[in-house]
């Protein structure tokens, strides 16, 4: 078994292609990836809104939370 990295951007757009369809067996198939690593990814994207991984440390990991749940001001 083949041990990848994959970028956030081509997680989030095999994620949309799951929503789409409504159908994670199939988008793995056709990317050759586990149907199990496509789930993990849409559990963290339902959870947090992105696939990207949090920082490692506390300090960081805090900050980019605060960052999450800060909302935006438009102009």
């Amino acid at each position: 078994m083949k041990n990848r990295q994959y970028s956030d951007e081509f997680k989030e757009q095999l994620i949309k292609e799951c929503q789409e369809t409504g159908k994670a067996a199939l988008a793995a198939r056709r990317h050759e990836i586990s149907p199990n690593t496509i789930h993990t990814w849409i559990t963290k994207y339902r959870k947090r809104g992105t696939v990207k991984s949090l920082p490692k440390t506390k300090d960081n990991r805090n900050k980019a939370i605060e960052k999450q749940l800060t909302p935006k001001t438009i102009g």
